[in-house]
């Protein structure tokens, strides 16, 4: 088993502009919901988690500015990391996404680096899987690292569903959080990034990716003919146990990107039932897009640096994680975390 080791995180939400008051927000439960300048179906103007920046940067612009703040502050938080010697994974919308913008995933990564002033590795590339990117990034991060030699690798996320079409594509389709419709989220926009490497031993407890796994959930969130039974992300915990040597009543709580949609937490619980075989009188259910809103990829890397800030200091249930990711698509992706001392060979 390839482990990684998250070393440097950062981020970019509604609820702080780093990684430190981003965390204590969500600690707290603050969230920064207000209404935007659109106008739902009803009439009523629609809740949106909205990063303000110093200028009123828009579309493409302020994704590479949240990006590169994110990334510039994963960078300072790891020792030793060379831009230059680093690849760059960029989590990134669908391709199917609404009013997503063309040739996205390339020129965020031109305008991330013309931002920070730098030029990553040639093995920088992007992924275009939405919410369960960064686990497909700790996929790739494990060759890169493991097989391919790199030192560090970056994952960085950016999403925003905070414009006029993509809003009202949801709101057609009865996903979004209105005034006729509770059973929705809540559009909002972020940055996060981590980097990675490979263990090493040290005195200092750090957050290992001990496990993956990944499956395909064909009853999606629009399905209308296909019952629901949890059997894509039943399909990437169980991957992820195997790999990882666990059991899923070892792991002290989950922490998901569920966003308030019935369907997601009725999977969550799906998948519960059929694979935990030991009573938990406690197994918490973290999902910080209750303060942060719908952020799609940048969902992954910000669970990621969360995890890394409640091991580190002290308040999350326990040292051991579950994640569990999914798409609209159907992809699901479970990524096992552990707070722990690596002892040398």
């Amino acid at each position: 088993m390839q482990a990684l080791s998250i070393k440097g995180v950062g981020m970019v939400t509604a609820v702080g502009h780093d990684a430190l008051s981003t965390c204590a927000a969500i600690r707290c439960a603050i969230d920064n919901f207000q209404d935007t300048r659109f106008l739902d179906k009803g009439g009523e103007w629609l809740v949106g988690s909205s990063v303000q920046l110093e200028e009123a940067w828009r579309g493409q612009t302020k994704l590479v500015k949240m990006a590169a703040r994110a990334v510039a502050e994963a960078i300072a938080s790891t020792p030793g990391l060379d831009p230059a010697k680093t690849p760059l994974l960029l989590c990134i919308a669908e391709e199917d996404r609404p009013a997503r913008l063309a040739d996205l995933g390339p020129r965020l990564i031109r305008g991330i680096q013309k931002e920070l002033g730098v030029e990553f590795h040639a093995d920088s590339s992007f992924i275009a899987r939405g919410r369960v990117g960064a686990a497909v990034g700790l996929l790739n991060a494990r060759k890169l690292i493991h097989e391919l030699g790199h030192r560090h690798v970056l994952i960085a996320g950016v999403d925003s569903f905070l414009n006029a079409p993509v809003m009202e594509a949801y709101e057609r389709r009865d996903r979004l959080l209105t005034s006729l419709n509770s059973n929705g989220f809540i559009p909002g926009e972020g940055a996060a990034a981590v980097s990675l490497c490979a263990p090493v031993a040290e005195d200092q407890p750090q957050l290992v990716c001990t496990g993956l796994g990944f499956g395909m959930e064909p009853a999606t969130v629009e399905s209308l003919d296909i019952p629901l039974r949890a059997d894509g992300l039943t399909q990437a915990l169980r991957a992820a146990l195997q790999e990882a040597g666990s059991r899923m009543e070892s792991y002290d709580y989950r922490l998901t990107d569920l966003s308030g949609e019935q369907y997601y937490f009725k999977e969550a619980s799906l998948a519960l039932s059929r694979n935990l075989r030991v009573r938990k009188e406690f197994f918490d259910l973290w999902h910080p897009a209750d303060c942060i809103g719908e952020c799609g990829a940048a969902i992954g890397p910000a669970m990621l640096a969360l995890a890394h800030s409640a091991s580190r200091k002290g308040y999350s249930p326990g040292n051991n994680i579950l994640c569990h990711l999914g798409n609209d698509a159907g992809q699901r992706a479970v990524a096992l975390l552990s707070y722990q001392r690596v002892r040398a060979a």
